[in-house]
C-alpha cells in the first residue's frame, strides 16, 4: 500500500482537529502496511489487537492495551470517538462517590482532564476556576456536565501519543461488516468506510467488541441473547414470566439547545409532528397522557409525575426543571459576555423512542426507526418552541435555538443514538438481579440490613448505579429499583465458546435487568479497561483469556496486575 492510500485509509476525528486526515504516519507503520497488502482491491492491516467501537469501553480497552505494549487498531463508525459521552451527547451518569473511588484511576484522570480543559481554554470566573469540583453546566444529573466536544478532545489527547508513535491506528467512519472465523477463533474483520466505500481487512490474534449494539457477536457466531429473560430462566425478582428477545429499552436521539429571549429560532415543522404530537405510549402501566407533555411515569412508582420547564433556568420547585437537568453550560460559570445563554442537552422521557427495536432489524427497518426517532426529537423541539406551557400562561418558547455546532451535525441531533441496551454474550458467568439488586439480594441472603452485593472471586472492577431500565419497545414501563455497589466479574467477559473475542461495552454477561446498572459511563469504561488488560496479560502469558479465570494462580496474578494499574476490584468496607 502506498503512502497516499494509507493516509486516505487512516482518518481521525475531524471534530478535534482542523484536518480529518492523518498526516505523517511513521515509515514503520507504512512498511507494516505494505507487508500486509494484497493484490486484491481490499487493503489489509494487522496488529496485536483490533477493537471495534470507539466508545468509552473501546477507548479504555485501547489505552490499557497500548500502555502494556500492544499495537492496536481501533475502528469507529462515526467521525467522533467517545460513544455515549461524545457522539451520543449524554453527560456522565455516575454514582455519588465518583470523585474519590468507585472507578478506575484512568477514568478519574479523564474526568480531571475534562475540568482542566475548561481551566486552560475557557474564560471561567474566578470562583469557577478555583472550584476543585468544577461542573461546567451545573446540571443536576451529574457532577460533571460538559460539552460532548470537550470529552472528544480529551480522549484524542489521551490517544495522540500512540497515534503519533504508530502503535495505534484509528479508523473513524469505518463499520465492521463481516468476519472471518475458523471454528472458535476470529481471524479477521472486514470494515467498510462509510464515506467512500473502501474496504479494509483487519487481522489480529485478539478482538474486542466495543460496538454499541454488540455488532460483532452475530458476525462472528458468538452466542448471545437479546431482550428480557423469563423468571424461569434467571429466577430474578423483576423478570417477566415470559421471555421476549425483542424487548429492549428505548433509544434516544439527543440534541442541544440554548435560549435567546426575543429572537425567533423556530425550526421547520417536522413532517411527523402531527403523529408525535398525538402519540400516547402503550405500556403495561399507564403513562400519564401524551408523550409530548410535561408529565410522565414516575420511574420508581409508575404514578403520574409532572415536570417543569423554564429555559431561563429559574427554580420550578417542587417540579424538576428539565432545562437544568442535563445543562452542560451554566453561563454564570464563565466571564460576563462569554455566553448569551446556558446550553442544555435534551435527553428526556419525551424523546425516548418506543415503537421500534434496532437490534436485529433489517437495514430498511433500522433506517426507518432511526429516521422516526430523529423526527421524535425534532418534534419535541418544535413542541417546546410552539406549545409548551409558560409561567405567564402563554405557550411556546420560540427563542429556543438548536445548537447544531454542539453535536457537530447538520441536523443538530447527535451523531449516533443513545443506546441503552445491546446484544449480550452468553458468558461463562451471568450477573443476575440476586447478585446486585437490593430487594432480591435481601431475599437470597435473608438479611434486611447491611446488605452487600455478591462478592465475586474473579472481580476485575467495581461500579454502582441503580437498576434503571427505561420504557421498552415491547411495552414495559420503567423498571427502576435499588441496587448495591457491585463488582464486575471476569466470567461475564468470557464468551462460552469463542476464544479470542472479548466484550467491552453493554454486551457483557448481564441480563435485561442487570444491564440497567452495568450500562453507565464509568462501568463501561471499567469493563473496557479490564478487557484491554486481560488481552495484554493473556498474550504475555501465551494463554487464552478463559484460562486466566480457570487457573487460580493466573487469576491471582492478573488481579494483582490490574490493581497496580489503578483498577479497584473491591469496594471499601
Amino acid at each position: 500500500m502506498d503512502r497516499k492510500k494509507f493516509i486516505e485509509l487512516c482518518t481521525v476525528c475531524g471534530g478535534a482537529f482542523a484536518t480529518t486526515s492523518v498526516t505523517g504516519f511513521p515509515e514503520t507503520i507504512l512498511a507494516s502496511a505494505k507487508k500486509n497488502s494484497s493484490t486484491s482491491n481490499e487493503d489489509r492491516l494487522s496488529s496485536d489487537l483490533v477493537i471495534a467501537g470507539g466508545g468509552l469501553g473501546g477507548c479504555a480497552a485501547a489505552l490499557a492495551a497500548l500502555r502494556n505494549n500492544l499495537t492496536v487498531i481501533l475502528t469507529e463508525e462515526t467521525d467522533w470517538i467517545g460513544g455515549q459521552i461524545a457522539q451520543q451527547g449524554v453527560p456522565p451518569d455516575e454514582h455519588q462517590w465518583i470523585e474519590t473511588h468507585g472507578s478506575t484511576q484512568l477514568y478519574r484522570q479523564f474526568r480531571n482532564s475534562v475540568r482542566q480543559y475548561y481551566v486552560r481554554n475557557y474564560p471561567l470566573t474566578d470562583t469557577a476556576r478555583e472550584n476543585k469540583f468544577l461542573n461546567p453546566g451545573d446540571g443536576s444529573v451529574s457532577r460533571l456536565c460538559h460539552e460532548p466536544r470537550t470529552a472528544l478532545a480529551v480522549l484524542i489527547d489521551f490517544l495522540a501519543p500512540y497515534i503519533s508513535s504508530g502503535k495505534l491506528v484509528l479508523l473513524t467512519n469505518y463499520k465492521i461488516i463481516s468476519a472471518d472465523v475458523n471454528a472458535s477463533k476470529v481471524r479477521a474483520l472486514k470494515a467498510v468506510n462509510q464515506i467512500h466505500g473502501k474496504n479494509v481487512i483487519l487481522s489480529a490474534p485478539y478482538f474486542v467488541d466495543a460496538t454499541e449494539l454488540g455488532d460483532l457477536l452475530p458476525l462472528t457466531g458468538t452466542e448471545f441473547v437479546t431482550g428480557s429473560e423469563s423468571k424461569k430462566e434467571t429466577g430474578e425478582l423483576h423478570a417477566p414470566e415470559k421471555a421476549n428477545p425483542e424487548n429492549n429499552q428505548a433509544f434516544t436521539y439527543c440534541f442541544a439547545l440554548d435560549y435567546i429571549p426575543g429572537e425567533n429560532h423556530l425550526i421547520e415543522k417536522p413532517h411527523e409532528y402531527d403523529f408525535w404530537r398525538n402519540y400516547k405510549p402503550e405500556l403495561d402501566s399507564p403513562w400519564s397522557g401524551k408523550l409530548l407533555d410535561l408529565s410522565y411515569s414516575n420511574p420508581s412508582t409508575l404514578a403520574p409525575k409532572s415536570l417543569g420547564f423554564n429555559p431561563e433556568g429559574v427554580d420550578t420547585s417542587p417540579l424538576l426543571n428539565l432545562w437544568n437537568y442535563r445543562r452542560i453550560i451554566n453561563k454564570n460559570n464563565f466571564k460576563s459576555g462569554t455566553y448569551r445563554s446556558d446550553i442544555t442537552i435534551v435527553n428526556w422521557p419525551q424523546n425516548d423512542y418506543l415503537p421500534g427495536n434496532l437490534i436485529g432489524a433489517s437495514q430498511a427497518d433500522f433506517s426507518k426507526h432511526i429516521e422516526s426517532a430523529k423526527q421524535l426529537s425534532l418534534s419535541l423541539l418544535y413542541w417546546l418552541q410552539t406549545e409548551a406551557p409558560r409561567p405567564d400562561k402563554g405557550y411556546g418558547w420560540p427563542g429556543l435555538r438548536l445548537r447544531r455546532d454542539i453535536m457537530g451535525t447538520e441536523d443538530g441531533l447527535a451523531k449516533y443514538p443513545y443506546i441503552r441496551e445491546s446484544r449480550r454474550i452468553k458468558a461463562e458467568f451471568t450477573i443476575l438481579e440476586e447478585h446486585v439488586g437490593k430487594e432480591n439480594r435481601s431475599m437470597v441472603t435473608g438479611k434486611k440490613d447491611n446488605i452487600t452485593a455478591s462478592e465475586f472471586y474473579d472481580s476485575i472492577g467495581i461500579g454502582y448505579y441503580h437498576i434503571d431500565l427505561h420504557p421498552s419497545c415491547a411495552g414495559n414501563n420503567y423498571i427502576d429499583i435499588d441496587s448495591l455497589p457491585f463488582q464486575i466479574p471476569l466470567g461475564a467477559l468470557i464468551p462460552k465458546r469463542i476464544q479470542n473475542l472479548i466484550p467491552a461495552n453493554k454486551n457483557i454477561g448481564t441480563t435485561h435487568i442487570t444491564n440497567g446498572c452495568y450500562r453507565v459511563h464509568p462501568v463501561e469504561w471499567s469493563i473496557g479497561e479490564s478487557a484491554g488488560l486481560l488481552i495484554a496479560f493473556s498474550k504475555s502469558k501465551k494463554v487464552l483469556p478463559r484460562e486466566v479465570r480457570e487457573r487460580k494462580e493466573l487469576l491471582a496474578e492478573f488481579q494483582d496486575l490490574i490493581r497496580t494499574q489503578g483498577i479497584e476490584t473491591h469496594w471499601p468496607k
